[in-house]
């Protein structure tokens, strides 16, 4: 019913910059809370940032003053733009989402298929 697809990763130089975003369709009557997580190999996926539907965000402090998340309600997307990345930054990223499909239904979290990013040193 709902789908998340993330875009944007890809492979850069330590110190370089990426951005990522995740676009929602299906049956949406409205959307929360959106976030991106990320999860390096053996280790726990984590939290990265937040967003709510009215724009406040929450940063993780690994990652905070580099990557900054926005959205575009309109759009249903939430973005990611990663400065200043470094190697430990290396890790599947996922976005997910707090959807709403009906006026009648709490939401439930969607997640993407996830978008690989490789910092080099």
């Amino acid at each position: 019913q709902v789908q998340l697809v993330e875009s944007g990763g890809g492979l850069v130089q330590a110190g370089g910059s990426l951005s990522l975003s995740c676009a929602a369709s299906g049956t949406i009557f409205s959307i929360n809370t959106m976030a991106w997580y990320r999860q390096a190999p053996g280790k726990q996926r984590e939290l990265v940032a937040t967003i709510t539907n009215g724009g406040s965000t929450n940063t993780a402090d690994s990652v905070k003053g580099r990557f900054t998340i926005s959205r575009d309600n309109a759009k249903n997307t939430v973005y990611l733009q990663m400065n200043t990345l470094k190697p430990e930054d290396t890790a599947v990223y996922f976005c997910k989402a707090a959807v709403r499909t009906t006026i009648f239904r709490s939401s439930s979290d969607y997640w993407g298929q996830g978008t690989q990013v490789t910092v080099s040193s």
